[in-house]
This record gives C-alpha cells, sequence and structure tokens, in this order.
C-alpha cells in the first residue's frame, strides 16, 4: 500500500469544477459558432483550456497537508502571477456564465411577449 503525503479537495468539488470547466468550454464553443456573444466565447475557451493548466502546474509545488485551494489563495496573496491570472480567468468565467444568463433570460422574455 502506498501513503499520500499531499491533502486534497474532497472528491465532490473535484467533480463540481471538472462539470463548470466542461460545460463552460461546451457552451463557449456553441455560442462562438452561433455568432452570440463571440468574442466573450473566445476568451471563455482560451481561459477554460489555460486556467486549469497553469493550475495544475502550479500546485505540483505545493506543500504537505495543503490542498490547491489553500495553495491557490497562499499565492495570490503574495502576489503570485499565476495565482492572480488563475483567480481572474475564473472569475471571468463565472462573470461570462452570469452574462450567458442575462442574455438567455432577456431573449425568452422577448419570445413570450410575442
Amino acid at each position: 500500500m502506498y501513503e499520500v503525503y499531499w491533502a486534497s479537495l474532497p472528491a465532490y468539488v473535484w467533480g463540481f469544477y471538472y462539470i463548470f470547466i466542461f460545460a463552460t468550454l461546451g457552451l463557449a464553443i456553441l455560442n462562438t459558432f452561433r455568432k452570440k456573444l463571440a468574442v466573450s466565447s473566445m476568451i471563455a475557451i482560451a481561459l477554460t483550456i489555460t486556467v486549469p493548466i497553469v493550475s495544475i502546474i502550479n500546485t505540483i509545488e505545493r506543500g504537505e497537508n495543503v490542498n490547491e485551494f489553500e495553495h491557490l489563495v497562499y499565492h495570490f496573496q503574495q502576489g503570485s502571477a499565476w495565482a492572480m491570472y488563475a483567480l481572474i480567468g475564473y472569475l471571468y468565467l463565472i462573470f461570462y456564465w452570469g452574462l450567458f444568463l442575462l442574455k438567455y433570460k432577456k431573449r425568452a422574455e422577448k419570445t413570450a411577449e410575442d
């Protein structure tokens, strides 16, 4: 048997994370092909690909008993460029979903009026 020396987030957190990332990527690709929110969608595509890669590469070096989120927050507080990029990227992806849902809601209200 082997021992794990690093702390990690619970499996359900990773499940939500990957669902969020893949759903965002799929939505952004779909919106790009439909030419709706095209620029925002292209930015979202770039971020859904690069932010997880940057995060994974930089959390490999974390210490024992420090999970990924704690490592990210610590490095953000220290002013690390990768942590700022990751947090700004995640915030943009949340903003992108809000933008999409707002646009979808307006379209649904317009359709209901007709």
